[in-house]
């Protein structure tokens, strides 16, 4: 992860997440591939809110660069994270 980090944003140290998008053009409305997400289990505290903030990174959001909407919603998509998988706990088995 280090040294993706280096040679993605110069930053000689890892880190929890990073987000690789396949390109910057836009697309038509529908299924497209948005690009990789590399998580670094050692950094990162929630894999899953790890997954979460690169697969919003893809779809465009920046917290480096908005007034804090990026981790709102990462914030309420984890919300909704944790009460699913709450809810599937408590559904008896079938």
């Amino acid at each position: 992860m280090r040294t993706l980090n280096y040679a993605a944003r110069g930053v000689d140290e890892a880190t929890d997440v990073l987000a690789f998008p396949i390109d910057d053009q836009p697309h038509e409305t529908g299924p497209r591939e948005l690009g990789d997400v590399f998580i670094c289990p050692e950094k990162a505290t929630d894999v899953t809110e790890a997954a979460v903030h690169g697969t919003l990174h893809l779809c465009g959001c920046d917290h480096e660069t908005d007034n804090g909407e990026m981790l709102e919603l990462q914030a309420r998509v984890m919300a909704d994270v944790r009460r699913g998988s709450a809810g599937e706990a408590e559904e008896p088995p079938s």
